[in-house]
């Protein structure tokens, strides 16, 4: 019996973990490969909860792998091709030492490749298991999309990326599929409603940068080649589902233009290609319609009367959501030339308006700033001369706030040289007793209806300081004329005292209940009771949560207060200008 029993570390959570060393050895493979595999795949380490038994006993920091992982990975065909990849670069190595060129030539046309698609099937089952997938994917492309051409990753792999990401912009060009815009220091956010799931990825400004030392591009570059595979995918679907040609088709007369005459190199031709794709309001808009052409017609059911609320906030919810996608139809911009012009672009057309810009800028102007028809002249600068009357001349963030506001705002808060008010995020969702900044109680009273001006409400706050001091004035003069009455009273009593009074029975007050007051002392005392029969671990929950309340009341409050510090030190240096003035 003792022979049959398992040793120590042999059983249990000791028999689930593999590490990282001996998990390549059962593949064996290289460590780069071995990466490269596990990032296909999507197999990630795993921290063992019990480590020191899993590790044998031992303290040392190591990677660990869940078995089933591994043994999941033996059969992976693309290990194959890892193989025959090694092989052929030491068959390759050795016909250049030889200099035999002819078998350098033949040994390179039989380079092994291999196909992801296998992987991304098995990834992802359903075609929204890919789209729920997409955010890193997008952001990845869109990366690789803006990278110099240096030796740090291939030309081919930037290309493919600008070109997918492209396409996929253009998709949702298509579909009015953007719902959320937001400038940050990393970059630009955006967000878009796609079949019902939320996508969002960012896009670095096109600032000129240097490669940084300490990151591993080959890591980055195997996820970007899972991921132009996925999103080729996802954009084929895409396009499918608006009956639209993929790959997009360019109209042949401007392709003929870029083309250069008998040049087969593929760098220079993509480039212009690429440039061709970048013209987004021009040629992009040639190829996808700005709508479906038939839309099929929603059948109405009779509502259910339990549902009828639910229903009818839907309905409003999609009309909503219907007057969104249209918010710039019917405007013409034009951008300067100093403004993000494809950013701009891209966001003007997804929302229904006609952009344009200098010829001298970049292919695809449409129409140019002398004509007369333009509603809006976005620009980046303190002035511009000459201004062509019927012309709205703004700043780029008025795009970009109105989208997140769901409406047009006042263009005087962005006229070019003003002071432009703060770009609030439209991911941040404020709930009930957040502090909320005045500029986002302004946006939600115009989202009303309402019409706000700032120069009234700065009189109104000035009118309620005034009247809340001349009540704290009466207060004190009511708090004397009550002092003055007890003093009376004591005096009256003092004089009385040994005298006989004439005591007389008056008929008593029908004293009236507050039924609310009542209520509420009800409600707060079994409120009381129910804390004090609570068990310890529910007692200890309930303090935390309530300590949480309280300390996000106290940075509320805070924000508040500083908030009106500010207000109060920039009103006095008006005041101050406008007496030296």
């Amino acid at each position: 019996m003792g022979g049959l029993e398992k040793k120590k570390f042999e059983r249990g959570s000791a028999t689930n973990y593999i590490t990282r060393n001996k998990a390549r050895k059962k593949l064996q493979l290289s460590l780069p490969d071995f990466r490269r595999l596990c990032i296909l795949k999507g197999v990630y380490p795993h921290e063992p909860k019990h480590k020191k038994k899993v590790n044998k006993g031992s303290t040392a920091p190591r990677t660990f792998y869940l078995l089933k992982d591994i043994k999941f990975l033996l059969h992976e065909p693309i290990v194959g091709k890892f193989r025959e990849y090694k092989v052929f670069v030491r068959r390759l190595r050795k016909a250049f030492g030889k200099h035999e060129w002819d078998a350098v030539e033949r040994i390179k046309e039989n380079k092994p490749a291999y196909k992801l698609d296998h992987i991304v099937k098995e990834r992802y089952p359903t075609f929204i298991d890919a789209l729920r997938d997409m955010d890193d994917a997008l952001s990845m492309c869109v990366l690789f999309s803006t990278f110099p051409r240096t030796g740090k990753c291939h030309v081919q792999t930037i290309q493919l990326c600008r070109r997918l990401s492209v396409e996929f912009m253009n998709y949702v060009i298509a579909s009015r599929s953007l719902r959320k815009v937001f400038l940050s220091i990393k970059g630009i956010y955006y967000q878009a409603n796609i079949l019902g799931q939320t996508v969002t990825w960012i896009a670095p400004y096109t600032f000129s940068h240097d490669h940084p030392t300490d990151v591993d591009y080959r890591v980055m570059a195997t996820f970007t080649e899972f991921y132009t595979t996925i999103l080729g995918f996802v954009n084929f679907r895409l396009y499918q589902s608006l009956n639209l040609q993929y790959p997009p088709k360019l109209d042949s007369q401007s392709e003929a233009e870029l083309k250069v005459d008998e040049e087969e190199k593929y760098a220079l031709e993509s480039e212009a290609y690429l440039e061709k794709l970048s013209a987004l309001s021009a040629s992009l808009s040639r190829v996808v319609p700005s709508q479906p052409e038939d839309d099929a017609e929603v059948d109405e059911f009779p509502a259910d009367p339990e549902n009828a609320d639910q229903v009818e906030e839907h309905k409003k919810q999609l009309q909503e959501e219907e007057k969104h996608k249209t918010l710039f139809v019917g405007l013409k911009f034009f951008l300067n030339r100093e403004v993000p012009r494809e950013a701009l672009a891209f966001i003007i057309r997804s929302f229904g308006g006609e952009v344009s810009w200098d010829a001298s800028v970049c292919i695809g102007s449409t129409y140019d700033s002398s004509d007369k028809s333009i509603t809006h002249h976005i620009v980046d600068r303190p002035s511009i001369t000459p201004q062509i009357v019927n012309r709205y001349y703004v700043q780029p963030q008025w795009v970009f706030d109105s989208v997140n506001a769901r409406i047009l705002l006042p263009v005087e808060d962005y006229f070019l040289g003003v002071m432009l008010p703060p770009h609030l995020s439209p991911f941040v969702q404020e709930k009930e007793g957040d502090y909320i900044p005045p500029e986002k109680q302004r946006l939600l009273a115009l989202q009303r209806g309402e019409t706000v001006d700032e120069e009234e409400e700065e009189e109104e706050e000035e009118e309620e300081e005034e009247d809340s001091d001349v009540e704290e004035n009466d207060g004190d003069s009511a708090d004397d004329d009550e002092d003055e009455e007890e003093t009376k009273l004591k005096h009256l009593e003092d004089k009385s005292v040994g005298k006989k009074l004439n005591v007389a029975i008056t008929a008593g007050k029908v004293r009236v209940v507050d039924k609310t007051r009542v209520a509420e002392q009800e409600k707060s005392e079994e409120k009381r009771l129910a804390i004090m029969m609570m068990k310890k671990k529910e007692k200890y929950l309930y303090n935390k949560i309530m300590f949480g309340k309280k300390r996000k009341v106290r940075e509320a409050n805070k924000l508040a207060m500083k908030r009106k510090a500010h207000d109060e030190a920039s009103k006095t240096e008006r005041k101050k200008k406008t007496k030296k003035e």
